[in-house]
């Protein structure tokens, strides 16, 4: 858990800080992507975060820590069944902050923080699938091995056969083009 900061919070005192950044969640949680300030949105990376960490576990005793600091039911209801759904293979990284430039009034800068609800990169889900797939294969490997050698000793003969046509018939192109090149060297 990020260290707290020091010196003066966010509107004032602690207590108004915890309100302020419960009342940003469930506004984050409830419309998917708020507009607040560069300040704002970083201090409420982390504690988003974590309230969606404690989503995805999905138990009672989480249910109710997350409705401890935010009081809106619904906005629980859909933490824990769509946002936690829609990140469940996701370790990390339920927030992004863009900043958007400078507010009118008073200059100061803007940041829309939204949930990063779309899927895993395609890369990372073909890493797990193999991981998944290896893991599944070892034990299935250390049961059987004799039957792996056998296997594999019927398969030798006629993989041998296989690859001795194959090189042949690729052998064979080879030697007729290289006589048909010499035979237009010779005229």
């Amino acid at each position: 858990m990020p260290t707290p900061t020091k010196g003066p919070r966010l509107g004032g005192g602690p207590a108004h800080e915890r309100l302020m950044l419960a009342n940003l969640a469930a506004a984050l949680f409830e419309h998917k992507r708020i507009t607040t300030t560069v300040t704002k949105a970083k201090r409420l990376k982390p504690y988003a975060e974590r309230l969606v960490t404690f989503a995805k576990r999905g138990d009672l005793a989480s249910r109710r820590r997350v409705l401890g600091l935010i009081s809106n039911k619904g906005v629980v209801h859909e933490l824990f069944t769509d946002i936690a759904q829609a990140v469940e293979n996701r370790d990390g990284g339920y927030t992004r902050i863009t900043k958007i430039g400078n507010r009118k009034g008073d200059n100061a800068p803007m940041a829309v923080i939204e949930l990063v609800l779309e899927p895993v990169s395609a890369k990372q889900a073909v890493v797990a699938e193999a991981t998944q797939a290896a893991a599944k294969a070892a034990p299935a490997a250390e049961e059987a091995p004799a039957e792996a050698e056998v296997a594999e000793t019927e398969a030798a003969p006629e993989a041998e056969a296989a690859e001795t046509e194959a090189a042949a018939t690729e052998e064979a192109p080879a030697a007729e083009a290289a006589a048909d090149e010499s035979e237009k060297d010779a005229k």
